[in-house]
């Protein structure tokens, strides 16, 4: 029956003589806010360490073309 045991009918009885059913939307308010926060700060995190991957690879690049090529110092000596 929708993947519902006994088990997880005990836990909701026992949260709803906890909390009492009035609270209980204010409650999935609160906790879905902190999970939408968490999925935020988590993705915050990621775009950041992917720009820093792409400005060191960047840089990398800048590295190679403005570094004279081999053929080029032999030419000055």
């Amino acid at each position: 029956m929708f993947g519902l045991s006994f088990e997880h009918i005990i836990i909701v009885g026992i949260i709803l003589l906890i909390f009492g059913p009035r609270r209980l939307p204010e409650l999935g308010h609160t906790l879905g806010k902190g999970i939408r926060n968490f999925k935020d700060a988590m993705a915050g995190v990621e775009e950041a360490r992917y720009r820093k991957i792409d400005e060191t690879q960047s840089k990398v690049q800048s590295a190679k073309t403005d570094a004279p090529a081999a053929s080029d110092l032999d030419k000055k000596s």
